[in-house]
């Protein structure tokens, strides 16, 4: 399956793929949402803007969350089963056409076997070890889990075959977990860890931790107050308060809890926000990935370090000590250094909804834009989106995080 990329143009369709990605024809086709001149227009840089950002692909339906860069560019976009009919869910960037990725049979919706397709994936992210990891959350439309649908699967680039698949037990993946993000350290135990953000709306949100060589998985911070949506704190995006507002019902406020993740360059601390909060929070990963330590030990090393004055989608580290931040609030992305630091990196008002962040080996900051902030569920039924979505990039100084194993 591919998706068409253009500046001008913006169209899509059912395309099928072996086993290695190979297009054939098209099969079918959706309608543009906008003229071809509105669509060229949409993701122009506006006058006033801090900063400076290169738009790298336009979508224009199904609406994105994810993307990450493999070491040799390679660009790979997923797409969650969210509002929009939406025939593939993983998909990589090639030659101006977004690609079901690593093919259009694992993408493809199959109520009979969700243990071995994709069900809803948010996350891609590429390793230290250059392998892809795709999060499944299992989860269509927001509803609960399918079974054995939640799920981490490797994929090793040079192939493009998959050859891992961990899937969470009940006391991990709850009935109201929602698998968000997640982030590597591959220089722990036999084969790497890693850690995923829980941000659950209607239960405990949390950190889980993934022995990557045995697939064992546990979970930290079930319910803590730094994984929760932070109480009586209503983001305001785009001029208006967010909140759950369904049709013939009065509004509410969102829940979500731990949503964005990044590792300290060193390996020693993990970030995390809830996606409703002006917190950000850390916690020792030797704490994390030790299971002799109680709850309580782990708990001790968690910090609030603050309100800081803006709410978060993304989060992500580089290799010279910096934390990146969306700002879905002020249409912006943050740069903390070391010393805690935080200043504007870019302020664009095409910046609607900055969802993912990731760092490119080419020294890019890679910002996916998808206008979740008017999806229907927010604005009582009607959906307010106007595609196309956006990936842009900006220059910064650093580099993937590298805490890669040993044997590498």
């Amino acid at each position: 399956m591919e998706i068409a990329l253009a500046a001008n143009l913006i169209a899509w369709g059912a395309i099928g793929c072996g086993s290695h990605g190979t297009a054939t024809a098209p099969q079918a086709s959706l309608p543009l949402p906008q003229s071809n001149a509105e669509l060229a227009r949409a993701n122009q840089a506006p006058e006033t803007q801090i900063g400076t950002m290169e738009l790298v692909a336009e979508f224009a339906s199904p609406m994105q969350t994810g993307v990450t860069v493999s070491r040799d560019g390679r660009i790979f976009i997923n797409m969650p089963r969210w509002f929009d009919p939406t025939p593939f869910t993983v998909g990589e960037l090639k030659n101006g056409q977004l690609v079901a990725y690593p093919d259009a049979n694992v993408n493809r919706l199959d109520e009979s076997d969700f243990a071995n397709t994709f069900v809803s994936v948010q996350s891609v992210v590429v390793d230290p070890d250059n392998r892809l990891w795709v999060l499944d959350t299992g989860s269509i439309s927001f509803g609960p889990p399918r079974p054995f649908g939640p799920k981490l699967v490797g994929i090793d680039l040079a192939t493009n075959r998959i050859l891992k698949k961990i899937q969470f037990p009940a006391d991990v993946a709850l009935p109201t977990t929602y698998l968000n993000d997640v982030r590597f350290d591959l220089r722990r135990g036999e084969g790497g860890m890693a850690f995923i953000t829980d941000s659950a709306g209607k239960g405990p949100g949390g950190i889980i931790v993934v022995d990557l060589a045995f697939g064992k998985s546990w979970r930290r911070l079930s319910g803590h107050p730094s994984v929760m949506a932070q109480p009586g704190f209503t983001p305001i995006v785009e001029g208006e308060p967010l909140m759950m507002r369904e049709p013939g019902k009065p509004p509410q406020p969102l829940k979500m809890a731990s949503d964005g993740i990044a590792i300290s360059n060193d390996g020693k601390t993990l970030y995390y926000r809830p996606l409703i909060s002006h917190h950000l929070y850390s916690v020792s990963v030797d704490a994390l990935a030790d299971t002799n330590r109680t709850e309580a030990e782990v708990e001790s090393t968690a910090q609030d370090l603050g309100d800081i004055g803006y709410a978060s989608d993304g989060l992500e580290s580089d290799d010279q000590g910096n934390l990146y931040l969306s700002d879905y609030e002020h249409q912006a992305i943050h740069r903390r250094d070391s010393n805690g630091t935080d200043h504007v990196l870019v302020q664009d008002a095409r910046l609607i909804w900055p969802d993912t962040l990731s760092v490119g080996h080419d020294g890019y900051l890679y910002i996916s834009v998808n206008q979740l902030d008017r999806a229907p569920r927010f604005h009582d039924g009607k959906d307010l989106r106007r595609p196309p979505y956006a990936l842009f990039r900006t220059k910064i100084d650093g580099h993937p995080v590298n805490l890669r194993s040993q044997a590498k």
